[in-house]
């Protein structure tokens, strides 16, 4: 079994049939090409003794960089036991390197009044700059629908058109979802669509493409020192994350904010669920079917056997 080929069929198969993305394969194609070497070109014929070996290399590596080569090489071992090519899998015996994802930083909702106390002054008025209509638009669109920050820059003008009230967002994995759209989204976007000009496919058009996501951050930062908010604190995926804790913290369900926020697997999700264990509390002294039951009303007096 030659490795450059077999490695080569296991990427197609995840573009096809998986949807992975250029950046995903690339990163894939890295990591299985490291570990041929290390097992010296034959790393298709490779035993858990060996793969062991392998991981052993990587343990000056963070937690989270060695868990994902193993991921990659869990992923290519099930796939040469689908297409015959092995009769086992053995990374299934390999423990997976110990990983904690850390939190996001948390943006509080005076925070999120301050930006856009601060974005709304800038783009009010009669002729306000395109710029300060332009920031109001981003900063909505971040808060209000969710949006990755390459999602942002990259949205068409086609995204937008009609009066629909949501977005159809390219995410990743080169998959569509669709994305909430505000009345105060849709009112920015009307102020700004005049002033973007005609010349370009994209709805936030820079010189001959999109604006780029350095430049968002730059935006993004700026605005906040301006609105008195340490800058540091604050980013498009920081905002995005605001988004989905201070949904969760209004009551919507995990479920949906998988589907809002376009992630395929709702452990990812998980991540965004750590509000306060008082609030989980109260939520549930509050909803539960148990915190209305009279139960002393429902018990049922039961006779002694006799004896």
């Amino acid at each position: 079994m030659n490795d450059s080929a077999l490695i080569d069929r296991f990427l197609e198969m995840m573009a096809a049939e998986r949807g992975a993305s250029r950046n995903t394969l690339a990163a894939y194609r890295r990591d299985l090409e490291q570990a041929a070497r290390l097992a010296k070109g034959r790393l298709a014929e490779a035993d858990t003794a060996v793969l062991r070996a392998i991981m052993a290399d990587y343990r000056s590596l963070a937690a989270s960089s060695a868990a994902r080569k193993l991921s990659a090489l869990r992923q290519y071992f099930a796939f040469l036991l689908d297409e015959g090519e092995r009769t086992d899998n053995p990374t299934l015996d390999i423990a997976r390197p110990a990983t904690r994802r850390p939190l996001p930083r948390i943006l509080t909702h005076d925070d999120v009044e301050r930006l856009f106390a601060r974005a709304g002054e800038e783009a009010a008025g009669e002729a306000p700059p395109a710029a300060a209509v332009r920031g109001l638009l981003l900063l909505e669109l971040l808060y209000g629908s969710g949006l990755r920050a390459s999602e942002l820059v990259s949205l068409p003008r086609r995204a937008v058109s009609g009066t629909r009230d949501y977005l159809i967002v390219r995410g990743k994995g080169d998959k569509e979802r669709l994305a909430p759209l505000s009345a105060r989204a849709r009112d920015a976007l009307d102020r700004w669509l005049p002033l973007a000009g005609d010349g370009s496919p994209w709805l936030f058009p820079s010189g001959k493409a999109h604006l780029s996501r350095v430049r968002l951050f730059q935006l993004l930062r700026d605005l906040a020192a301006r609105a008195g908010i340490d800058p540091q604190a604050i980013s498009p995926h920081v905002l995005r994350h605001a988004f989905a804790t201070h949904l969760l913290e209004g009551g919507a369900d995990l479920r949906a904010l998988q589907l809002m926020l376009g992630h395929a697997d709702i452990a990812t999700t998980e991540i965004y669920t750590h509000v306060d264990s008082r609030r989980l509390v109260e939520l549930v002294n509050r909803r539960h079917p148990l915190a209305h039951m009279d139960l002393g009303a429902a018990s049922v007096d039961v006779e002694a056997p006799s004896a």
